[in-house]
């Protein structure tokens, strides 16, 4: 995907919601929604774009690693969203204050966070969204350590690599694989732009019994 294609998915990404998209993964037969991750942070519209993944797990031993997050952030282009497998634990933060600035800072689009995340007040003073199954205080440092960046992981149990496609908002969080990103997409708008057209119909003062049950706004693939 050249860089001109990848900024135009973005965009469209943007103008839809979780709904339509989960709603196209339903009718391909693929994989993609999140149960359980809910915005902390938010910003104007989704969060949508690119996926950068990190995966973080107890710490073995007392050896020096990589800070967790620091090399998605230092690797990330602007529109990307970090997301970290944290394997859904709440009791420890996987992300915090630093580095929703410096991901802030680097153009980051928004992180998604499979556990626990922490320093939420920060995240929301930079407008910096931020996703994650719970809040906690408790430090990352000498309880768990970065185990890998960019290296396939799962979330909620859907399989996502980097270079994934992800849009999430107040209803939920929904992947895409990078293969089917644009199919996918392209029929969230469809289904879109029929659910404007249904929500005309009833402004004009149709009933929803009928509006809910008119062939004219069936979505084809």
């Amino acid at each position: 995907m050249t860089a001109g294609q990848r900024d135009e998915l973005s965009a469209r990404l943007t103008r839809l919601d979780a709904c339509a998209v989960s709603d196209a993964l339903d009718l391909l037969g693929l994989p993609g929604a999140v149960i359980g991750i809910a915005p902390l942070v938010t910003a104007a519209g989704p969060l949508a774009g690119p996926v950068i993944t990190v995966r973080v797990g107890p710490r073995p031993d007392d050896q020096p690693r990589p800070h967790l997050g620091a090399t998605a952030i230092a690797t990330a282009s602007p529109g990307d969203v970090i997301v970290v497998d944290h394997r859904g634990r709440l009791d420890v933060s996987a992300w915090g204050g630093l580095l929703s600035l410096a991901a802030r800072e680097r153009g980051v689009a928004g992180v998604i966070v499979d556990g626990a995340c922490r320093d939420v007040d920060e995240a929301r003073a930079l407008s910096f969204p931020l996703f994650a199954r719970a809040a906690v205080p408790v430090t990352a440092r000498g309880r768990i350590v970065q185990e890998t960046c960019r290296e396939p992981v799962a979330i909620g149990g859907v399989p996502v690599r980097t270079g994934d496609w992800v849009i999430a908002d107040a209803s939920g969080v929904v992947f895409m694989s990078r293969s089917r990103a644009d199919e996918v997409v392209g029929l969230a708008e469809k289904i879109a732009a029929r659910e404007a057209a249904m929500a005309d119909a009833i402004r004009a003062g149709e009933s929803i019994v009928d509006v809910m049950h008119d062939a004219r706004f069936d979505t084809e693939r």
